[in-house]
């Protein structure tokens, strides 16, 4: 394996060479929740933030977190989604971590017609913040489990909206953002499934998060390359942090990624997202893969998310705990 690939990912962590998260003061902590302790695993998306004064936001809870009662959660404040695909909002979810594969992991949990997401939330108090037209879906769902639909937060392009710490804003994402027949039921559920349609819930969304420390984070959300990037994400948001997805047909693949993070984003730090694949195998990236492919064309530092592997960024981006270290020349 080349040294850059050495470079970047999160062994160092499972060796002890770096400082735990929770050692260092005035930083953003990032955990990945992904199905397997210490890999980068095919449905991985969620990943947990913590910002210094103790918000604490769930990104895209999908197919990995093992239900509200998850003992990685913990507190939570908000939960976001970038779109309603099954995937991120969670149709069904794995019941406990490390079962099945890190190619195939076992997601036996049938979340529907609720979603991971409402369920988290009901459990946590929290509320779930989206933009477009998502709110009015998880509004209902909200009630439905007897919770408050105006837990369901609206933040629109352009707007922003501050809970604890943390401030958020939507940016465009270009990709779709269909509801799936299951997560309608009933028999409207049903016609919609013999028909082969989905729901629509308006665009989907990425999101810049901005924390009382300073750091600017891009999620990107299920997109393709777009202006935005640069005349949103960089030029006005200026992020510093981004996670970006890399997997291909469905979203940016590495090589387009990789043009993102160097010519129009050109933040500090990028965490990989959404590789949909077996990415790592005891916490090494695996040669030939998207992400070793990314990683290879990327001229912005890559973290790679090993789950429940606690990173921790400063205000300008730098990841300064749970992060690799450079090999010895």
């Amino acid at each position: 394996m080349c040294n850059k690939i050495r470079f970047f990912f999160a062994a160092a962590v499972l060796t002890g060479q770096v400082l735990a998260a929770n050692e260092v003061a005035g930083v953003v902590k990032v955990t990945p929740l992904g199905s397997h302790d210490g890999e980068f695993c095919r449905f991985d998306r969620a990943l947990l933030f913590e910002d210094p004064d103790g918000t604490r936001v769930l990104y895209d809870a999908g197919r990995t977190v093992a239900g509200a009662d998850d003992p990685r959660l913990g507190r939570l404040d908000v939960v976001l989604v970038s779109h309603l695909h099954g995937d991120h909002v969670g149709d069904r979810h794995i019941a406990h971590v490390n079962t099945g594969e890190c190619a195939n992991p076992e997601t036996p949990v049938v979340a529907t017609p609720a979603s991971s997401t409402v369920a988290i939330a009901l459990a946590k108090k929290a509320s779930i913040l989206t933009g477009s037209e998502m709110p009015k879906f998880f509004a209902k769902r909200l009630a439905t489990g007897g919770g408050d639909p105006k837990d369901a937060l609206l933040v629109r392009f352009g707007g922003s909206r501050r809970i604890g710490g943390v401030t958020f804003t939507t940016v465009p994402a270009v990709h779709s953002n269909g509801i799936a027949p299951e997560f309608i039921g009933g028999p409207l559920g049903e016609m919609m499934e013999a028909a082969g349609i989905t729901a629509y819930a308006g665009p989907p969304t990425g999101y810049v998060l901005t924390f009382s420390n300073g750091l600017v984070v891009y999620l990107s959300g299920d997109t393709g390359i777009t202006a935005e990037q640069r005349t949103v994400v960089r030029d006005h948001y200026a992020a510093e942090l981004v996670v970006l997805n890399i997997g291909d047909t469905f979203t940016t693949g590495p090589e387009e990624a990789a043009f993102v993070v160097n010519e129009l984003i050109a933040p500090t730090t990028v965490i990989a997202s959404h590789a949909n694949e077996a990415a790592t195998r005891d916490g090494r990236v695996i040669e030939g893969t998207r992400t070793a492919r990314f990683i290879g064309a990327s001229r912005v530092p890559v973290v790679v998310p090993l789950s429940d592997v606690q990173l921790a960024f400063d205000g300008e981006g730098h990841c300064v705990a749970g992060c690799p270290v450079p090999d010895s020349p």
